[in-house]
């Protein structure tokens, strides 16, 4: 979901942003890099990638829902963010082959990595139903505001 006029990804810079948060989902997985196919030797859009670059070298504020924190480790692996994905041994692994730190997370919390400025939140990786995947959500949102 997005606040005002969308536009395409190629036409944003980290400048025109205070913070950034990646809805996850199959669909992130599959769109925003290939992780749905390839796991950790999955390749991200080159517009995604340069756009959470510019974000982590302006130290921005970054938050990742769902699946959505292994695209992220994928772009940032050199800095090793800190991530959650909540407990999912295959995905924390590829998480951590990739260059991350995993840590095990519940769905109504958040994980986050004060040095990168990343949050991070289970959501349905986890979550039984909407309730419990909002309280994680919810958190996340807050801790970004905060950040910025």
């Amino acid at each position: 979901m997005a606040r005002g006029e969308i536009q395409d990804v190629s036409s944003v810079s980290a400048g025109d942003l205070d913070a950034l948060i990646i809805p996850g989902g199959f669909g992130a997985a599959k769109n925003l890099s290939d992780f749905a196919v390839k796991g950790p030797d999955a390749q991200v859009h080159s517009e995604v990638q340069r756009l959470l670059e510019e974000m982590a070298d302006h130290s921005k504020p970054i938050g990742a829902i769902c699946i959505a924190p292994a695209t992220l480790t994928r772009v940032l692996s050199k800095r090793s963010p800190r991530v959650t994905i909540g407990n999912d041994a295959g995905t924390a692994a590829a998480i951590e082959s990739m260059g991350g730190v995993h840590a095990a997370c519940s769905v109504s919390d958040i994980c986050v990595d004060e040095k990168n400025r990343i949050v991070t939140t289970p959501a349905y990786m986890l979550g039984p139903g909407i309730k419990d995947v909002a309280a994680g959500i919810e958190k996340l949102v807050t801790k970004i505001l905060s950040l910025c």
